[in-house]
């Protein structure tokens, strides 16, 4: 699989909803500093963006911990949850804007045994299937809250293949107890990497292009 050229700033600079689906087929890459690469292709993101009751963003106010959230587009917004686990985000939209998609899910293509020691186990299905499994196998930690996923030299995104509407599900968020009616979270229909979190309305499709 060609894994492209980086996804310049532009892309990224959309609001979240428009900027989430068409995330779906790109792929995250992370190159070590012994010079090995670790890449995924993206399968399954959820969108968030100021003014949602379930985005850190909500109020509108950046705090220390969602300062980046509120950047320019293609910073990569990491935090910590449930005091265990970090996540990560892609930051789109405007400078301001508060605006991210949230990186669910991904399908390994490169540095599968590193990946498998970083989280434990060589079970290619688990190394990325949800937003904490993939920040692990990438090894991506509060460091890494800021990095600019269009310039930085050792992670960033590549233009991969993007999915075609047609493959595109959508549905409500997992784990979010405000804001569930919003029909956020897209993947990849019939993927076996997605995460094994279940929405609470089903899925939907998109529609064609």
């Amino acid at each position: 699989m060609r894994l492209g050229r980086r996804l310049p700033r532009s892309f990224l600079a959309r609001p979240s909803i428009q900027v989430a689906p068409d995330l779906l087929g790109r792929v995250l890459v992370r190159v070590l500093p012994n010079g090995d690469r670790l890449a995924a292709r993206l399968v399954e993101v959820e969108a968030y963006e100021q003014g949602d009751p379930a985005s850190h963003s909500f109020k509108g106010i950046p705090t220390p911990r969602t300062e980046v959230m509120f950047g320019p587009p293609g910073l990569l917004y990491v935090y910590f949850t449930y005091g265990r686990h970090f996540c990560s985000n892609v930051v789109t939209g405007v400078d301001g804007a508060g605006s991210a998609v949230l990186l669910r899910a991904a399908e390994p293509l490169e540095g599968l045994e590193r990946m498998a020691a970083s989280r434990g186990t060589d079970a290619v299905r688990l190394l990325c299937s949800g937003p904490a499994r993939l920040t692990q196998a990438f090894g991506i930690e509060r460091p890494d809250n800021g990095v600019d996923l269009v310039r930085d030299r050792s992670l960033f995104l590549l233009s991969g293949a993007p999915v075609a509407r047609r493959s595109i599900a959508r549905s409500t968020r997992v784990g979010v107890n405000v804001g569930i009616e919003r029909r956020w979270r897209f993947f990849e229909r019939g993927s076996p990497f997605l995460s094994p979190g279940r929405p609470s309305v089903p899925a939907v499709a998109t529609g064609s292009r």
